[in-house]
């Protein structure tokens, strides 16, 4: 049989080892309570920031997790303009190991649009200075690549652009190192953009940036085989006054800003035509000046005969019709055939008093209605005499920007009421109740006439099938020291679609065009602007929900009938 022997202060040596694992444990299990306490301490901090102060309304901790400025995205959600954190290089000259002349052709092989004198320059300066501003990730691994330790790549709040010169003049820029901007939206709604409680969120512009695109495009093109001096063109919604779309060329990239200073706004691709420039608009004005004439009882009938047989004589001036037909015409043909007599006779009927108060009704008075803070005044007429009556009434003797004339155009076709153009997109109840310009019967009327003159007129170029397409050219030569320069023409086509129900007013404008062999050598507006609505309507009628239907159409049979037989 086994025995078992107890040694001495063995028990006592046991009941220790078991002591010392209890503390032990009780230690972890402390150190764990600890550390969970802590972790709860965090998750609680982090949710109470998210929670109260991720919006920017309440503390300081949360707005310093927010962009110093909003995003800007157009009607759709996409963006346009954006605060990133963005790679730059500096350098500390007194830092430098290389030599500078042959650190700045490094430097130049990897930026090759920075000159390497500049960056010698820098290289060689008294003090801390940048070589680049909103560099790549791959330049950055370049320049690191080099191996200097004097240069620094510091990260910085940059805004960037990644449409790129996609509505380059509707947005602007914000060059300024204390985020102000420098024009277009940047510099009108800055409030808004650096508004701490807002910052957070998007600011949805009107701008649809599939409409943009394909205006911008169809428009260069057109410029291109013009070979025209600029073009430029607006999408206006004819019942909200936003802008869907508006463009002006030459563009420019508010990514890449050249120093502009100086130089005029003819002369730079910062500005922006379509609200920056004022232009005789010549006959696209007629429709204004005729739909004015019959809200004034002037024109009772369409079937009305005015004198346009010869070239009226007026204060020592000759007014007379660029395709003259030698004939007395009724309403609808002055309109069809673009007739400068038939129309000055309907004005000069109506007298300086309408006529003004037709213009300032319209506001072509005042700079262009739209926040944009570049707008030019108006060209008013100083002497409204009986010639300047007549010569405004087809967009001669006075000038305003194209988007006078859309917004406008918008009035002519909506119901008669005018409202501003805007670029904020609006919700429904955010449309401004706007004016009355013209009755209704008179815009129902002018629906018809538009119409006429893009199935029969001058705007036969512009008759997208099945958009109902309706219109009105304008060629006028630009004045130059005090007199008329035949060669420099502005063509501009005014339109709007689908005319049974107008939704948007369509505006394009050739600089200059000189022809070619499509359009037989000739410049004019039905050669030049007019197919550019085509195209575009084609392209942006779908994305804007107007689908084409040759089915529908505006009923202009009562009066087709009036027409000369030419016209047939």
């Amino acid at each position: 049989m086994a025995t078992i022997i107890v040694q001495p202060g063995g028990a006592r040596a046991g009941k220790q080892r078991i002591d010392l694992t209890a503390v032990a444990h009780n230690r972890l299990m402390l150190l764990l309570i600890l550390f969970l306490g802590i972790t709860a301490v965090l998750i609680l901090r982090l949710t109470w920031v998210g929670i109260f102060s991720g919006n920017g309304r309440d503390g300081v901790a949360g707005a310093g997790l927010l962009p110093a400025r909003a995003d800007i995205v157009d009607r759709n959600g996409v963006p346009l303009a954006r605060t990133m954190d963005a790679y730059s290089v500096a350098v500390r000259p007194s830092k430098l190991i290389g030599e500078p002349a042959e650190l700045a052709r490094k430097l130049h092989e990897i930026f090759p649009d920075e000159p390497e004198t500049s960056f010698y320059k820098a290289l060689t300066g008294k003090g801390w200075a940048y070589l680049r501003r909103r560099a790549l990730p791959e330049e950055v691994a370049a320049v690191n690549a080099l191996g200097e330790i004097g240069i620094e790549f510091p990260r910085e709040k940059e805004r960037l652009y990644p449409q790129r010169s996609l509505a380059a003049h509707v947005l602007g820029f914000a060059p300024n190192r204390e985020g102000v901007g420098g024009m277009g939206v940047e510099s009108a709604f800055n409030d808004r953009l650096t508004d701490a409680a807002l910052r957070g969120q998007p600011f949805a512009i009107s701008i649809d940036s599939r409409v943009q695109g394909a205006l911008e495009s169809e428009l260069y093109a057109q410029m291109v085989a013009q070979n025209a001096k600029g073009a430029g063109g607006v999408i206006l919604d004819a019942n909200t006054g936003e802008i869907i779309a508006m463009a002006s060329i030459p563009v420019f990239d508010p990514n890449k800003l050249a120093n502009y200073a100086g130089k005029t706004c003819s002369q730079s691709p910062l500005c922006n035509h379509m609200v920056q420039a004022r232009y005789e608009l010549g006959s696209t004005f007629k429709p204004l000046s005729i739909a004015a004439a019959m809200d004034r009882g002037v024109v009772t009938s369409m079937g009305k005969r005015y004198d346009a047989t010869a070239p009226l004589a007026v204060a020592g001036f000759r007014i007379k019709d660029d395709h003259a037909l030698g004939r007395w015409l009724n309403v609808p043909e002055i309109l069809v055939h673009s007739s400068n007599i038939g129309t000055a006779r309907i004005a000069d009927e109506m007298g300086a008093e309408s006529m003004q108060q037709l213009f300032r009704n319209l506001q072509f008075d005042q700079r262009a209605p739209i926040e944009l803070k570049e707008r030019a005044k108006s060209l008013w007429p100083t002497n409204w005499g009986r010639i300047t009556t007549m010569t405004v009434s087809y967009g001669h003797g006075i000038a305003v920007t194209p988007l006078h004339l859309a917004s406008a155009y918008a009035a002519l076709v909506n119901g008669g009421i005018w409202r501003p153009a805007t670029l904020r997109k609006l919700h429904a109840n955010e449309v401004p109740e706007g004016h009355r310009v013209f009755s209704a019967a008179t815009s129902a009327r002018m629906r018809q006439l538009l119409r006429m003159i893009v199935a029969a007129g001058t705007g036969r170029s512009a008759d997208a099938k099945g958009f109902r397409v309706g219109g009105k050219t304008g060629s006028a030569e630009k004045p130059e020291e005090g007199r008329y320069n035949k060669s420099s023409l502005v063509t501009t086509f005014a339109s709007a679609f689908p005319m049974d129900n107008p939704r948007y007013v369509v505006l394009t404008m050739m600089d200059e065009p000189k022809g070619n062999a499509q359009t037989f050598g000739l410049r004019t507006a039905a050669w030049t602007a007019a197919p550019v609505v085509k195209r575009v309507v084609e392209r942006v009628g779908p994305m804007l929900g107007v689908l084409p239907d040759e089915r529908r159409d505006v009923d202009i049979s009562d009066l087709m009938p009036l027409l000369g037989k030419e016209d047939h």
